[in-house]
């Protein structure tokens, strides 16, 4: 069985779903590779759900469409008067307490349906449930194009062939596959006293979602018991053999890019999405395992099994001792442990943290000067350029990059790039970029570009 279009996008997260869109409203055929159940990754089946406001074409055209099904959900300080500045907060536990805030979420199952709506008014052939198995390459030199990729499912292996791929994987699977120099997760490590040396990815994270909680009476306890993090209910808990020793680790000193985030996990970490009381909740991995998710299977087994452990454990601690907690159930757990630091790709370029912070410009730029607020440099705020060429991989003719497969160093990545907005304006842009490419005849790497396109 074999198929054939003039697009193939491999990953259906926001930017291979903006890919996709964008092309195939261009003119292009398109058929859309995406191993779960629907489109957006980690915002959907991973549970992310983060909505932001619109930044221009197909990122504010979706948000529209969320609005529309009535799946966005905004908490504030009048919603939730004890959230600004709480410990337990994801988003605002270092605003002052008690200041104004708005924090908007989007369902993350109603929003896959509207994003799955979309591709097939469209147009766009999508294969769900299916995954990349192989990388067809035919090989010129020191350079390659991609003749086709093997995918499988339930129907059995079938060949897909295409003028133009799109890795839309967010860990350069599809990059990877075919042969594309990349950097393996696991950078610079977090300036710390306790440090082993060596390096290790930024870790991933599993995330839930409890309903039924009254974060009200929460708040409540932390202020009577003088119990801002819960420590004293997490210790009544360790000693009653109620919490193992790998959930609610104290955080490593640290500083950098890194920060303390991610690394520990002292109390429990939640924002609101929906307005019964439901939050989503997060479990990371721990950084001393040392896990490499994105290219070694024993160890995304393991993060699976002992994080969806945790969550168990974690949900029966809370229901038990934490004021509010009572009434509370898990509603929803995601389908996989997300990869914060996986493969990076190197490209015509490789953008890094320093570029960034210099505010480089660049005659390829893509999108007008961006603005981006640090918050290991205490949210101090830098503008710059993203260039074409870090869209295109080193070694490949017909492959273009998009959202967390983009040629970038690790923490520019991580703490820069790695969100709803620029993965959907990416995604677009490759798109776009995919279609003249066609148009014109010409591999990616030929394109002249002279015009942002935001």
């Amino acid at each position: 069985m074999t198929g054939e279009a003039d697009l193939v996008v491999v990953g259906a997260g926001p930017g291979g779903f903006a890919a996709a869109l964008k092309a195939r409203r261009m003119g292009l055929n398109v058929t859309l590779i995406e191993k779960y159940d629907m489109p957006g990754g980690v915002h959907t089946t991973g549970l992310q759900g983060s909505a932001n406001a619109g930044v221009g074409g197909i990122h504010t055209e979706l948000m529209a469409e969320f609005a529309a099904a009535g799946c966005i959900y905004t908490a504030s300080e009048k919603t939730h008067p004890d959230w600004a500045g709480n410990p337990l907060s994801h988003y605002e536990k270092n605003l002052e307490p008690g200041s104004k805030f708005s924090r908007s979420s989007f369902d993350p199952k109603i929003a896959g349906r509207v994003m799955a709506t979309m591709l097939d008014e469209a147009g766009v052939e999508v294969k769900y449930r299916t995954s990349l198995v192989e990388v067809v390459l035919d090989e010129d030199g020191n350079s390659s194009t991609i003749d086709a990729v093997i995918v499988a499912n339930e129907a059995g292996r079938a060949a897909i062939k295409g003028k133009i791929f799109i890795d839309g994987t967010g860990s350069a699977e599809l990059a990877a596959g075919a042969g594309a120099p990349f950097v393996r997760g696991g950078g610079p490590q977090p300036e710390t006293a306790d440090w082993d040396g060596e390096n290790r990815p930024i870790p991933g994270g599993l995330l839930w979602i409890m309903s039924g909680i009254d974060f009200g009476r929460v708040a409540a306890y932390q202020k009577s018991a003088k119990d801002p993090m819960l420590s004293k209910l997490i210790e009544q808990a360790r000693a009653a053999g109620d919490i193992p020793p790998d959930l609610y680790r104290p955080r490593m000193s640290g500083s950098g890019v890194y920060g303390d985030y991610y690394i520990g996990h002292p109390t429990l970490d939640l924002s609101p999405i929906r307005a019964n009381g439901s939050y989503i909740l997060w479990q990371n991995v721990p950084y001393e395992w040392k896990l490499h998710m994105d290219d070694n299977p024993e160890h995304e087994t393991r993060a699976d099994e002992m994080l969806r452990s945790f969550v168990e454990v974690e949900a029966q601690f809370l229901k038990k001792y934490v004021p509010g907690f009572e009434a509370s159930t898990i509603t929803d757990i995601g389908q996989y442990v997300g990869i914060r630091d996986g493969r990076h790709p190197v490209g015509e370029y490789v953008f890094s943290l320093e570029d960034a912070i210099s505010g480089k410009s660049f005659p390829d730029a893509v999108t007008s000067p961006l603005t981006k607020t640090f918050y290991w440099e205490e949210f101090k705020s830098h503008t710059f350029e993203i260039p074409f060429r870090c869209f295109l991989p080193k070694t490949i003719d017909n492959m273009i990059l998009t959202g967390a497969s983009l040629s970038f160093t690790y923490e520019t990545i991580f703490m820069v790039m790695r969100n709803f907005p620029w993965c959907t304006q990416t995604g677009e842009i490759a798109g776009y970029a995919a279609a003249l490419s066609i148009e014109q005849n010409i591999s990616p790497k030929k394109l002249v570009w002279q015009t942002p396109y935001f």
